[in-house]
């Protein structure tokens, strides 16, 4: 079974379905009803004008064999005393049931009671003398008249004579056609509503089918793209605009995304490849030589060597731990102090900071600092200027100096990793090309921005965009 409905598909159908078909059934006992008590109703009203015609003639005084309604044509008529004697019936009555008295036959003035619990008199209607009750009881029962047994409701209407007494005169409508209108409507919804579940189920199937078509063309692709690792290819995108369409340009976007992040992955470990294979077969070099010639050992060669591979290896650690979604903490940070702290013991640097406070990391945010300061020192002719202030809801942290500064198509460019201008190739002036990526990471995991300008000096002019704590 759940195999069966182990599809949308199928799900959906059957939900339809069994919606439907409790709506159905719902309406159909409504119907049945209403159309039950409807004419019921009917051959209850046609009951009670036959036994108030009778009741008319007995209270104007109408012997009881030559009453117009026991003809037997309209139905069934008894007329019962107050003892619940039968003094009049209808002729060819065989058999009735449903009335105060099973009797078809008149009974003589001196019959026994019928006892009947169900039908006292203790609440009787005053009425007077050729006065007909103005309420009519209701019941329903069977009736054999001339050997035809049919059912019958019944209405009982009291009539108050002048001289043979209270008088109660049933007379009945037959319900042949409330039980042939109900019967036949009975039968056409037994075949109908199959008929019509079955159109339901059959166009939901369809409509599903057809609307799920392009989840199916998804799904393949996708299943294609995971065996070939070809992160190149998008899923087909339907010409609509419903969720299923949505589905799509959400998948490429993040398949999209996927490529761009593999690919990104893989120039850094090609380019981390590269940087790290300069200063270790330097290293190596120079140990081999100092290890065959100890009087030629370059001491100071390799600690730089050696330094320089520690900070390359800490900046790939900082870096791997960006890229796997590190969040900075929410420590309260001073950018003021931090920036004098950075700029202490620099040669040509100032510092002009209001007190401004930010949410974050103060090592992440150190390291930013002294990118940016070390960036500016290598470029700078004579100074470097740190400003930090507020703007609106902003701290702003401003290093400029006063070199050649940036060229403007190069001011993103120089925040990809392991990226050097032209006038930074050297890797012992230039560095990795790390530092600058590094502060922008930062930056922008702390919900801020980086970017490079130019400064009062004509220099650089890097600004970092911080909200405020």
């Amino acid at each position: 079974m759940r195999r069966l409905f182990g599809s949308v598909r199928a799900r959906a159908t059957l939900g339809a379905t069994l919606v439907v078909a409790v709506a159905l059934v719902a309406a159909g006992a409504a119907v049945l009803l209403s159309l039950k008590s409807n004419l019921t109703g009917e051959a209850g009203t046609r009951a009670e004008r036959s036994a108030r015609a009778v009741a008319s003639e007995l209270a104007a005084g109408t012997p009881y064999g030559k009453l117009s309604g026991l003809d037997g044509d309209d139905g069934p008529v008894q007329v019962l005393a107050e003892n619940k004697r039968l003094v009049a019936a209808s002729e060819d009555l065989e058999k009735i049931s449903g009335t105060d008295s099973d009797r078809v036959k008149p009974q003589s003035p001196t019959a026994p009671r019928e006892d009947d619990d169900d039908h006292s008199d203790d609440h009787e209607e005053t009425l007077e003398p050729g006065e007909i009750a103005g309420e009519s009881t209701f019941s329903n029962g069977s009736a054999t008249i001339d050997g035809d047994t049919a059912d019958y409701r019944f209405a009982a209407v009291e009539v108050e004579t002048r001289d043979r007494g209270r008088l109660k005169v049933y007379a009945g409508a037959p319900l042949a056609a409330e039980h042939g209108a109900t019967q036949t409507a009975l039968t056409v919804m037994l075949i109908g509503f199959p008929l019509l579940l079955g159109v339901v189920a059959g166009v939901t199937w369809l409509v599903t089918r057809r609307a799920l078509r392009p989840v199916e063309g998804i799904r393949s692709e996708m299943a294609a793209i995971t065996a070939s690792q070809d992160l190149a290819r998008r899923v087909p995108e339907p010409q609509t605009h419903d969720e299923v369409a949505r589905l799509a340009r959400t998948t490429n976007e993040t398949l999209a995304a996927l490529e761009t992040s593999v690919e990104r992955q893989r120039r850094f470990v090609a380019d981390a490849s590269h940087e790290l294979r300069s200063p270790i077969a330097s290293l190596r070099t120079q140990l081999e030589v100092a290890a065959a010639h100890p009087e030629l050992l370059d001491l100071d060669g390799a600690v730089e060597d050696t330094v320089r591979l520690q900070r390359l290896a800490a900046d790939l650690l900082l870096l791997a731990r960006l890229d796997a979604g590190e969040r900075p903490s929410d420590a309260k940070v001073d950018l003021a102090g931090l920036a004098r702290e950075e700029a202490e013991g620099r040669t040509g640097v100032t510092v002009d900071a209001a007190q401004v406070n930010v949410a974050g990391s103060r090592g992440q945010l150190g390291r930013v600092l002294a990118n940016l300061l070390d960036n500016a020192q290598r470029h700078a002719r004579s100074a470097v200027a740190v400003s930090v202030r507020r703007e609106g809801e902003l701290a702003v942290v401003g290093v400029a100096d006063d070199g050649d500064g940036v060229p403007e198509a190069d001011r993103e460019r120089i925040f990809e990793r392991f990226v050097r201008l032209d006038a930074a190739r050297s890797r012992d002036d230039g560095g990795a090309g790390l530092g600058l990526a590094i502060a922008r990471d930062v930056a922008v995991r702390h919900g801020g921005t980086l970017t490079a300008g130019q400064g009062p000096a004509g220099g650089a002019l890097f600004e970092l965009r911080l909200p405020l704590s």
